[in-house]
Formats: structure tokens, sequence, C-alpha cells
């Protein structure tokens, strides 16, 4: 039984030449047993093992071996977790820059991703809360801009706070935003009750978020300390020059 499903398998890679290989495209197959299999092939040097259950297999090129996609890399590693874009690639979502930053940028609510599958120079930002899993990438993308005061937006502050109060004013967005708003640091807190009191949003939402801060805190709002009602929810004001 053993060596026929080794032979299966064997024939099935050959006969595909390069592409990725998980244990599902062997699900009539004993999985232990393609698991063995797969790990043997591996130790060959006939198949490269990306990440758990994942496994590619390369072709001859005038360069060496071929190397695997790094997009289908990406797609596979936010299948297997939740990956959202951070610095320059969370303002390239929502508008706020045109710019592409020479390593990639992402962040996660997962303690750990897999580095073959994202690529060993991607940067990640950990620590994310539980709640973001459910979120759209748009979203998760705009409280990586609040959590950084937009300091990546390319646009001038008032372009900038227009762009944003733009998108979280279409339908749905603040509330999205609501759902996880009280995993987030403090100064996002504020900036949302700030953003929230501009867009005229529902008050349960503002006491919510009011009543979720230290009235003696002040926090700096950076790119978002225009909006007209900053001060009431304790940005800090600037000093005269």
């Amino acid at each position: 039984m053993k060596t026929a499903v080794a032979k299966e398998v064997r024939k099935r890679i050959e006969r595909h030449g390069e592409r990725f290989w998980r244990y599902s495209d062997f699900a009539d197959l004993p999985i232990t047993a393609v698991a063995k299999i797969l790990s043997r092939l591996e130790k060959s040097g006939q198949l490269q093992r990306l990440s758990k259950g994942i496994y590619y297999r390369s072709r001859p090129t005038a360069f060496g071996a071929s190397r695997p996609n790094k997009t289908l890399l990406q797609t596979m590693a936010a299948e297997k977790t939740p990956i959202f874009p951070a610095g320059l690639a969370a303002a390239s979502v929502l508008g706020l820059s045109s710019q592409n930053s020479s390593r990639r940028e992402v962040s996660t609510s997962a303690l750990s991703l897999p580095r073959k599958l994202l690529g060993e120079d991607t940067v990640v930002y950990r620590a994310r809360p539980a709640a973001w899993k459910g979120l759209k990438s748009e979203d998760a993308a705009m409280l990586e801009i609040l959590r950084q005061r937009a300091s990546t937006s390319e646009f001038s502050r008032e372009e900038t706070l227009r762009r944003i109060l733009a998108e979280l004013s279409k339908t749905g967005r603040f509330e999205a935003l609501m759902t996880v708003a009280l995993t987030e640091p403090p100064r996002v807190r504020a900036m949302l009750g700030a953003i929230g009191q501009e867009l005229k949003k529902p008050q349960h939402h503002l006491q919510q978020l009011r009543a979720s801060l230290n009235p003696a805190s002040h926090y700096n709002f950076g790119a978002l300390a225009g909006l007209q009602y900053a001060e009431y929810w304790n940005a800090k004001v600037r000093s005269p020059r």
C-alpha cells in the first residue's frame, strides 16, 4: 500500500513539472503517507518545503532552478493567517501614496507568519488585536494609517485629512472600525472620536469612545490634528513659535 501511494505521489509530481503542492492535492490518498513521502522528496532535493504542508517543485532555467512566484506565495500565506497591508502599502490602498516600499510591509494578529511564503525581507508588524481577523483589507489599512498618524501620506495635511474623512464617510466604513475600536490604542480611539464627531456619527459611538479615554491624557494626532474637534478629543495643541 505504502509503495503504491509513493508511486502515485511521485507520478503526479513528475507529470506536472513546476508547481506548488499541498496535502489537499492528494486528498484521495492517506494523508499520513503523503506527508511522509513529500518530506522524503524534500530531503532528496526534489521538492522545496515552503511552509507546513506546502511544497514547491522548481524547473531548470538558464540561471539555475526557478523560484516560486512571490505574489502567489503571499496569497497562500494570507489563506493560512490574517495578513493586512501596513506602512506605504496601507497608504497606497487608501490612495494616500503612490510610492512602493523597497520591502513589503504587513501587519497581522497572528503570533507568527510563514516567512518562506512572505519573503524573508518582508517587514511584519505583529500584535494587532485578534478582533482584526474579520476586518476587510481597506479597514485594517485605515487603522494602520491612524496608528501612524497618517505619516506615510504623500499629500499635505489638509488633503490627507480630506481623503481620510471621505473614506470614512462611505457607508459602513466608520461602523466597521467601531467593531474593533476599543481594542485600539487610546490615540486611535481619540482620532476616531474626532472623526466620528465631524462626520456626525451616532452619539452612542462617540460616547463609547469618550468613556474609554482617560480625560487627563493628551494625544499626538499628527496629520489629523486639523480635525474640527481634535482639541475636544484631547489632541495635543501645538505651542506657538
